[in-house]
C-alpha cells in the first residue's frame, strides 16, 4: 500500500491552536437549539429531548402550568416513546395545543435507513437546519446497542476516517444527542435498549458540556434509564477534558481510540496528536481510573500493512501495561474513496494472540453492518444532496 505521509493539517490554524479553538466551542451555553457560530437556529421551539425535570418545570411554570405536568410529558416520551403531544391523554387539551405550537419532541426527520443482514439498522438524521448526522442499532445476543454522534462531521480529521472528510460544521446539542438514542431505541421495539456508546460522528470530549448531559439524560431514570456501565465515552484523547470527565461522578466507561502505539505513526494517522502525546494520554487514563475505579479501554483501529505488524502488537502492550486498561481491536470498514485497507484474518488473529500472551485483556470486535457503509460518516457522505424524507 501506498504510504499516506503525513496529513495535511487544517489551514486555519497550527495544530495546538486549532485543537483549542475547537474545545472552546464547548464553552457557549448549552441549549436545546444549534450553537457553533453558524447563523441562527432553525428551530427555537423547545426541545423535550433536551430537558430536564427541573428546566421543563421552570418552561410550564412561565406559561402558568403546573409543575407536577413536567413529569407527566417525560414519561411520555420516554416510558411510553411517544412521538406526538397528541398521545399524551392526561395533559389538557390546552396544554397539548400550547406543546404544539411552542415545543418539539423530535427534531430531525430520518432521511435514509439501512438495514444490514446481520441485523444492524443505519439512520441518516436530517435536522432542521438541512444537517446530517448518522445513528446506528447493533443488535448482538441480548444486548442492543446504540452508537450515537455528537457533532456534525469532524475536526480531528483522522485519515483514515470518513467522518472528518468534510471537517466540523457544529455541535449538537445535548437534546439531539440524546433524541439520536431515543430514535435506536424505537428500533428495538419491544426490546430495550441497553447499551449506548458516544462513538458516531464527532468528537465527544470536543463537545463536553453537551456531551455530559447528554449522558445524564440517556443514564437518568426519568430518561432512557440505561446503566452508566453500559455507557461508553469515546475520545481520540483530550488529557484535561479526560480528566475534567472523572470529577463529574459518572461510572461510564471511557474508551482512548489510540489506533497507534508510537507516537510518530500516531501523528501520521491523527493531526491532532501532534499536540498530544502518548505519554499525556497515559498520564490522564490513570488519573481517570484512580478517580472513578474503571479501567480505560484502548481501541484499536487495525489498517492492513499499516499498523497491524507483530511489532506493533508488541509497542501496544507495551502501551496497555502502563495503564489499568484492556484493548478493543476493530478491523478497518474500507472507505472507497481513501487509500486504506482491512487487514488479512491472519493478521488480526496474530495481532490479538501477541496481546494476550503479554497478559492484555484483549477483545477483536466483530465487524457488523459491512454491506450498509456501516463506518462511520460514511453513509452521510454517500447521501449527501439528497432530500427525500422517511416518516
Amino acid at each position: 500500500m501506498t504510504d499516506p505521509g503525513r496529513p495535511v493539517l487544517p489551514p486555519e490554524a497550527n495544530p495546538r491552536r486549532f485543537l483549542c479553538d475547537t474545545i472552546n466551542m464547548t464553552n457557549a451555553p448549552s441549549s436545546s437549539t444549534p450553537s457553533a457560530g453558524h447563523g441562527p437556529p432553525a428551530d427555537d421551539r423547545l426541545h423535550v429531548f433536551g430537558q430536564t425535570p427541573d428546566t421543563l418545570k421552570q418552561w410550564l411554570g412561565e406559561r402558568g402550568h403546573k409543575p407536577f405536568r413536567a413529569a407527566q410529558i417525560l414519561e411520555w416520551v420516554y416510558s411510553h416513546r411517544a412521538d406526538s403531544f397528541d398521545e399524551m391523554s392526561n395533559l389538557s387539551k390546552a396544554l397539548r395545543a400550547e406543546l404544539k405550537g411552542s415545543a418539539a419532541i423530535f427534531q430531525s426527520r430520518i432521511a435514509h435507513r439501512a438495514d444490514s443482514a446481520d441485523g444492524t439498522v443505519k439512520l441518516l438524521l436530517r435536522w432542521a437546519d438541512g444537517a446530517t448526522t448518522e445513528c446506528v442499532l447493533i443488535p448482538d445476543a441480548e444486548r442492543n446497542t446504540a452508537c450515537i454522534s455528537t457533532q456534525v462531521g469532524c475536526p480531528v480529521g483522522c485519515v483514515f476516517c470518513a467522518s472528518g472528510l468534510d471537517g466540523l460544521q457544529r455541535n449538537l446539542t445535548a437534546g439531539q444527542i440524546v433524541e439520536q438514542a431515543a430514535r435506536v431505541a424505537g428500533l428495538c421495539h419491544p426490546e430495550r435498549l441497553s447499551n449506548v456508546v458516544f462513538m458516531g460522528l464527532g468528537e465527544p470530549l470536543a463537545n463536553y458540556r453537551a456531551t455530559v448531559a447528554a449522558v445524564r439524560t440517556i443514564n437518568a431514570a426519568w430518561g432512557l434509564g440505561i446503566g452508566a456501565r453500559k455507557i461508553t465515552v469515546s475520545t481520540v484523547g483530550l488529557p484535561s477534558q479526560m480528566r475534567r470527565l472523572a470529577d463529574e461522578g459518572l461510572q461510564i466507561t471511557l474508551a482512548l481510540s489510540v489506533h497507534a502505539p508510537t507516537d510518530e505513526l500516531r501523528r501520521r494517522l491523527i493531526p491532532w496528536a501532534e499536540s498530544v502525546t502518548l505519554d499525556e494520554l497515559v498520564a490522564a487514563a490513570r488519573d481517570y481510573f484512580d478517580k472513578t475505579g474503571r479501567e480505560v479501554t484502548l481501541e484499536y483501529i487495525l489498517l492492513g500493512g499499516l499498523n497491524d505488524g507483530p511489532e506493533h502488537a508488541r509497542q501496544l502492550a507495551t502501551l496497555a501495561r502502563r495503564m489499568r486498561s484492556n484493548v478493543n481491536l476493530i478491523a478497518y470498514n474500507p472507505v472507497p474513496s481513501l487509500p486504506y485497507k482491512r487487514p488479512s484474518d491472519p493478521a488480526q488473529t496474530t495481532f490479538l494472540n501477541l496481546l494476550r500472551e503479554r497478559g492484555v485483556n484483549t477483545h477483536l470486535r466483530r465487524s457488523r453492518g459491512l454491506d450498509i457503509a456501516a463506518a462511520c460518516g460514511q453513509l452521510r457522505r454517500q447521501r449527501q444532496g439528497e432530500v427525500r424524507i422517511e416518516d
